[in-house]
Formats: structure tokens, C-alpha cells, sequence
């Protein structure tokens, strides 16, 4: 029986759909939300990491500290896109501008990045590679686990069946997930400061958007557009995201970023800490 392969690839798209929702009911575990117990949230956790190519108790950690310092530019590096201020980028050397314009490329950072993300870096726990044994059992289990179920799919369907067919499930799902992750902290008025004028609960609220999504959108994304409301109480599961907004009527409007806007903040790349706020690279060009 023949098949069509560009119908495989149609499929692809809401399945790779049906993957950002398991990796985000994974997020919910990992900030002990999905489940009453703590047991319960870890080993499913665990479970869903495998089917997205995430070691689930490295990413889980790595996850808590960019919820501890979101917004805080004394503290960038742990689980964010890379972000450099207007002053830091008009310092660097011609090589160094080129590389960080590489970096926030739009193929690099929606196509070529997560695709490097889940598929090669996420094999070793990069970043924790001194902290003691548990990264490396949880990657190495990760991968064990990986690495039996994809054998056995080869060996049901072929190498070449597995790769057409569910590698691009796996590649379009990864770069909706940094999509998400993208908008909702690299928004035009998102918030950054520095020491004493950081304020956790002000770069939870200003800092992380409210992506208003179509309902169709929202269920695949298990709500995480409320990012906001997740920032500020990351204990609150997807499914109560919905009724914590309602009770709160005056979180609707704040840095609410819509479906068609959101396109415009692929060019957002630098902080400018005079204006306070993202602006695109030909400000570096603009002085005073």
C-alpha cells in the first residue's frame, strides 16, 4: 500500500502539538504542580522526559533557577535565551557582534537551536557537569530509556520510516517549545534590573507575558501563555490557570501579547537599560 509522505508530514504538525503538551504537563511536574505528590510528579516527569528528549531531574533544576532569577541581568545564563544590553553589545568586538547576531538568527534560534537543544545537548548534562552524580544519572537513564525505544521503533518500521516520519515531530516540536519560551520573556516591554532594584515578584509580573493565544492554541500549550500567573505562583497547575486569571481580572491586560504581535518580537534582541526595554539591532547604531 502506498503512502503519502506529505500527509505524514501534515500529521506531523498537530502531533508535534500533542508533544509541547506532554513537555509542559512535565513542566508542571517538575515544579510539583500536576500531581498532589511529590512522587507522583517526579516519575511521570521522569516517564515524559524520555518521549521529549529532556533528562527530566537536570532540567527540572536548571528550570527553578530561572524562575529564581528571571529579569535579573546580575544573573543571566541559567535557562534563558542569551540576552546582552545595548551598552554590552556596542562594547564588543566585530567578531563577538556577528557571533551573538548568529545566535539570535531567526533559522538559528527556531530552527537549527532547539533541534541542537534536544537533540544533542540535552544528552549530556551541560552545566552541571560538577555537580556530583544525580545529573548524570538522570541524563544517562534519560538517554538508556531513549535509546531502547527508538531501537525498537527502527526495528518495527525501518531506519528511514523513523527518521522521515517522527524526527520532524520531534524537531517541530522543539522549536514550538522555544517559540513559547521565547515570547514569553522577550517581549518588547518585558522587565530586567539589576541588584537592589530587582524585585522577584515584579519580574515575575512584568517580565513574563501573557500570551493570548486562540482556544485551540491554549490547550495544546496547556495554557502556559498565562506565564505571568505561572511566574507568580508556579505551584498553580495548567488547569487552574484559566480560573486564577478569572479571579483576577486585573492580570488580563498586563503584558498581554497577542497571537499577531507576538511575530514582531522576533526582532527584539537587546536590552536597553535607559529606555527599559527590547529593542532591535539597528538601535545600536542610534547614540544618546
Amino acid at each position: 500500500m502506498d503512502h503519502s509522505y506529505l500527509l505524514s508530514l501534515l500529521l506531523a504538525i498537530p502531533a508535534a502539538g500533542f508533544l509541547v503538551r506532554l513537555f509542559l504537563i512535565q513542566h508542571d511536574c517538575g515544579h510539583g504542580a500536576f500531581f498532589r505528590h511529590r512522587l507522583a510528579n517526579d516519575w511521570i516527569g521522569r516517564v515524559i522526559g524520555v518521549l521529549t528528549f529532556t533528562p527530566y531531574d537536570v532540567w527540572r533544576r536548571s528550570h527553578a533557577l530561572h524562575h529564581a532569577t528571571t529579569g535579573d541581568l546580575d544573573r543571566r545564563g541559567m535557562g534563558d535565551i542569551k540576552t546582552l544590553t545595548l551598552a554590552e553589545y556596542r562594547a564588543m568586538s566585530l567578531p563577538g557582534r556577528l557571533k551573538y547576531r548568529l545566535y539570535r538568527h531567526p533559522f538559528v534560534m527556531f530552527v537549527i537551536g532547539p533541534a541542537n537543544l534536544f537533540l544533542l545537548q540535552h544528552r549530556l548534562p551541560l552545566g552541571w557537569m560538577r555537580a556530583g552524580w544525580w545529573p548524570w544519572v538522570s541524563t544517562m537513564a534519560t538517554n538508556a530509556a531513549i535509546a531502547a525505544i527508538v531501537s525498537l521503533l527502527i526495528w518495527l518500521i525501518g531506519v528511514k520510516a523513523f527518521l522521515l516520519i517522527h524526527m520532524p515531530i520531534l524537531i517541530l516540536a522543539a522549536s514550538m517549545g522555544v517559540w513559547l519560551f521565547y515570547v514569553q520573556h522577550q517581549f518588547a516591554e518585558t522587565r530586567w534590573d539589576r541588584g537592589p532594584d530587582w524585585d522577584l515578584h515584579e519580574a515575575a509580573l512584568h517580565g513574563s507575558s501573557h500570551y493570548d493565544l486562540p482556544l485551540v492554541l491554549r490547550w495544546f500549550t496547556a495554557n502556559i501563555g498565562m506565564h505571568h500567573v505561572h511566574h507568580l505562583n508556579s505551584r498553580i497547575p495548567y488547569y487552574h490557570l484559566p480560573r486564577a486569571l478569572a479571579d483576577h481580572p486585573e492580570l488580563r491586560d498586563i503584558s498581554r501579547v497577542t497571537l499577531w504581535e507576538s511575530l514582531r518580537c522576533v526582532r527584539f534582541a537587546l536590552w536597553d537599560e535607559q529606555k527599559r526595554r527590547l529593542v532591535p539591532f539597528r538601535a545600536a547604531r542610534v547614540r544618546g
